[in-house]
């Protein structure tokens, strides 16, 4: 099938869900532009500071979307095409964009509370404190799987030849494993995260201090992205796996520390020029290509041998595709920072529906990519080898590559390059804004759990240091093969929970609850079935007892959850209708 009936059907479909699923949403929630929102009315222009749609749009959209939308969706389409697709298109308009809006709206009625606070009001002292547990846990599996994919996408080597290059080629560095001669593509990325990483100090202090005008701003980091990108081509770096764990870890450690203004928003603000440009170029590629004639040749469906790897379609495609369908960490951004700057509530829609709907188009990107570009005994190959852990990154980053040759007559190796210079900025930048909450959530954590607690727990070194220790723990004892599904069950299962917590909080409101209700069911069934089916499958018969330990306590965190609030539900039948 032409790769632009995989494109078209699912733009139009995203478009069409905009348009009347999410403004039924919306009308059914009691979406009110006329009603002040917590950016207008505590407006401190620090936190609370209304922003322009298309500012917050931007900042919300590259929050939310980086590494997940490529990394799961290039791992699902092991199970075949068709399975893949459908879920993305039918999880991002019926689950992940209903979880987005439905968790934003209720964080701006909160007065820009977090979703553990929306819990509390809804599931009460109990319900907040499992909610911190749970997000604590599924923040410490992100980072480690991350940190996982980083590691090995940064050591990341191909075939000269394959890569359309040869012997007396001038645009890669080489090596030479075993008898074959390899071009270093890692190396370029690794070489451009450090320039990028060490420049940012320089741009955050203009954009923040010296308040230096937007389009010179955004100018600037464009010219660092080239000049990191110039470097890495010249001086790529090369090192191990485990120093590059060790390192980052170390990094992030000092970074999660560091003002915000200092690292983290001023490099976001030039790796998001990345993705953008990525996304761009997959758009200009496949429209290109789907009118040359370009197909999708992987299988429609595979579902035995994804069986074989991963486990059953249901329910490993839906935690498998992740980020690409419906996300729980989405519901941390949206009330974290998002509705502290959205400046009338009729624009939640937009960032909330619509900037889900964006995520899933860059999902079906993916797929389209991979399935059309890179042949599957390749992607197999790489991704899924019968030896050694694989490297989704480099299939996803090769595929771009032969789809940017084919479509614009750009080289295979600058395409492939490109493709994982998209992937590697978000992932520590993920590292970097996961571990900072995962520090703010171990304080709330302890003042819930003590009534005073030890001086040493409200302590910075003590909370960061134990974020990442525990992420260097999980990512070096066990592969992102292990990780991955326990990440992806955790973090749908957090979405799950965040749809239960809006579920009773609109009950009390006597709004409809319907289509909150449905996907949280659901996803709650899909990813317990998920975590039983590892942990008698996987995690027993190997020993392995730090994830025996992890899958058990979020099996029993989410059944409390779950009894709480059929609990709540029933106690709030009878109240009046709630004037939230």
């Amino acid at each position: 099938m032409n790769v632009l009936t995989y494109f078209l059907t699912a733009f139009v479909c995203f478009i069409l869900a905009y348009r009347f699923y999410g403004r039924f949403i919306a009308k059914a929630v009691g979406e009110d532009g006329a009603r002040p929102t917590p950016a207008v009315e505590f407006n401190d222009n620090r936190d609370y500071v209304p922003t322009r749609p298309s500012v917050l749009f931007a900042h919300h959209y590259s929050t939310i979307a980086g590494a997940g939308p490529i990394v799961g969706p290039t791992l699902g389409i092991l199970f075949g095409v068709g399975p893949a697709w459908l879920w993305v298109v039918v999880g991002a308009i019926f689950f992940g964009a209903v979880h987005d809006f439905v968790a934003l709206f209720a964080s701006i009625r909160e007065r820009g509370s977090s979703m553990a606070e929306v819990a509390r009001r809804s599931l009460g002292k109990s319900g907040f404190t499992m909610f911190i547990i749970f997000t604590i846990i599924m923040l410490v599996l992100v980072t480690s799987a991350f940190l996982s994919f980083t590691a090995i996408s940064l050591t990341s080597l191909y075939p000269l030849d394959k890569l359309g290059l040869d012997a007396g080629q001038q645009l890669l560095r080489t090596t030479v494993v075993g008898d074959q001669t390899m071009g270093i593509v890692g190396g370029i990325a690794s070489t451009s995260v450090i320039v990028i990483t060490m420049m940012a100090p320089l741009l955050g202090y203009l954009v923040s201090k010296r308040r230096t005008r937007t389009w010179l701003a955004f100018a600037l980091a464009f010219a660092i992205c080239i000049f990191s990108v110039y470097i890495g081509f010249n001086h790529p770096l090369a090192l191990s796996p485990q120093v590059w764990m060790i390192l980052i870890a170390v990094y992030t450690l000092f970074a999660c520390e560091a003002p915000v203004w200092f690292i983290l928003q001023p490099r976001d603000f030039v790796n998001v020029q990345i993705l953008y440009l990525g996304m761009l170029a997959m758009i200009v590629g496949v429209v290109i290509s789907g009118f040359q004639g370009l197909t999708v040749s992987a299988p429609l469906t595979n579902i035995t041998a994804g069986t074989v790897k991963m486990g059953p379609v249901w329910p490993f495609l839906f935690i498998t595709i992740a980020c690409g369908a419906i996300s729980g960490f989405h519901a941390l951004v949206a009330g974290g920072t998002t509705s502290k700057q959205l400046a009338r509530e009729g624009q939640a829609r937009a960032i909330g529906y619509g900037g889900m709907l964006l995520e899933g188009l860059l999902a079906v990107l993916v797929l389209i990519a991979i399935g059309s570009s890179l042949s599957f005994s390749e992607y197999m190959a790489i991704a899924w080898p019968d030896v050694g852990q694989g490297n989704p990154i480099l299939a996803f980053a090769l595929s771009l590559g032969h789809l940017l040759n084919g479509s614009m007559g750009l080289s295979i190796a600058f395409g492939t390059v490109m493709g994982i210079l998209v992937v590697e900025g978000f992932l520590i930048t993920t590292l970097d804004s996961a571990v900072r909450l995962n520090r703010y959530l171990f304080e709330e954590l302890w003042k819930t759990l003590f009534e005073t607690p030890p001086a040493y727990m409200r302590k910075f070194w003590f909370n960061s240091g134990l974020s990442v220790v525990l992420m260097l723990v999980i990512a070096w004892t066990n592969s992102y093969r292990h990780i991955w599904p326990l990440f992806g069950s955790t973090n749908q299962l957090l979405a799950a929970l965040t749809l239960i917590a809006v579920t009773v909080w609109l009950h009390r409101a006597k709004r409809p609850t319907w289509f909150t209700i449905i996907p949280a069911v659901v996803m709650v069934v899909t990813t317990m079935s998920a975590l039983v089916y590892k942990l008698f499958a996987d995690y027993v018969p190997a020993q392995n007892y730090l994830l025996i330990v992890i899958d058990l306590l979020l099996l029993l965190l989410a059944g409390g959850v779950m009894r709480l609030s059929i609990r709540k539900l029933a106690q709030t039948r009878a109240l009046p209708r709630s004037s939230f």
